[in-house]
């Protein structure tokens, strides 16, 4: 079956950029000149994706506001002669049909994604967290399909994390089913090193089935009240295979302070416009952190 929607769960309250995110969504930092979000927008429409679901917030107008159609925008820029910009505003709106519902409430993936339920309806779906960047040749949640039209089962992006980054994450246990491929025996959310049972970590990329939503609603609360995604593919993990899949690509998480620094330097340097003279700044500014301390040299 071909998976049509995806649900971008952006409702949280970015905490870990305050105070730039006082204001101004997490997902709307601008990575270079686009925001996080539009960049993962952009890999589910590059994979055949053609609905987009997006959970907000309280604050979150500004994702709304930049996926619509930007009326005095287009006339200045028509106006100025500013053709190229003109033709990229105008192409945002356009990138898919996208639709909003709202989570009241902070409560966890798994219940941003039963927030959405009802507009995916009883159909196979993709989720994207609005903050987790992956770049690659293959779109990052295509090669997840392809994996999905082979298997008929929910799949998780996975990958290897170091062994301190290990409570920050989901962790699978599984046994290999093929190239890339682990079929899931169990998963955990957020376990110490030493009760965790692998280095596997799930990040931002699912292909779920509608069976998830009674899973989720019989799945409860954690010891913060938040319906945790994890939990919930335990559960049904009872009754269906899941795999995890480790992608090909480079993930960035955006959603930290350190992996939002990572991306904007790398991606920048992909750029044919700014790529050269951004290696050359780089480049200089290291060797002037590599000159004497006290050489009295002003950087610029």
């Amino acid at each position: 079956m071909r998976i049509r929607k995806a649900v971008f769960p952006a409702a949280g309250l970015g905490t870990r950029f305050l105070p730039a995110t006082k204001a101004q969504p997490k997902e709307m930092l601008p990575l270079v000149d686009k925001p996080v979000i539009q960049y993962v927008v952009e890999e589910a429409v590059a994979a055949g994706i053609q609905d987009v679901i997006i959970v907000t917030g309280r604050g979150k107008n500004a994702i709304e506001d930049h996926f619509d159609q930007a009326v005095e925008l287009e006339a200045f820029l028509q106006a100025k002669g500013k053709t190229d910009l003109l033709a990229e505003i105008r192409r945002i709106p356009m990138l898919a049909s996208i639709c909003y519902v709202r989570q009241r409430e902070a409560l966890g993936l798994g219940h941003a994604i039963l927030t959405a339920r009802s507009l995916v309806g009883e159909e196979p779906f993709a989720v994207l967290l609005g903050d987790d960047v992956v770049d690659a040749p293959v779109p990052c949640i295509g090669q997840m399909l392809d994996v999905f039209a082979r298997t008929g089962a929910p799949v998780v992006g996975i990958m290897e994390v170091r062994p301190e980054e290990v409570s920050s994450y989901g962790i699978v246990a599984g046994v290999p089913a093929g190239d890339r491929l682990v079929r899931l025996t169990g998963l955990v959310e957020k376990p110490p090193l030493a009760e965790a049972p692998s280095r596997l970590a799930i990040v931002g990329r699912y292909i779920l089935t509608p069976d998830i939503f009674p899973a989720l609603e019989a799945t409860p609360p954690d010891a913060r009240g938040e319906i945790q995604l994890t939990n919930g593919l335990r559960r049904l993990l009872r009754t269906r295979p899941i795999y995890g899949y480790r992608f090909e690509g480079r993930r960035y998480d955006a959603g930290s302070r350190l992996g939002f620094l990572q991306a904007t330097v790398e991606l920048a340097l992909k750029r044919s416009d700014v790529g050269k003279p951004f290696r050359d700044y780089l480049r200089g500014l290291a060797l002037d952190t590599e000159g004497p301390a006290d050489s009295g040299r002003t950087p610029g």
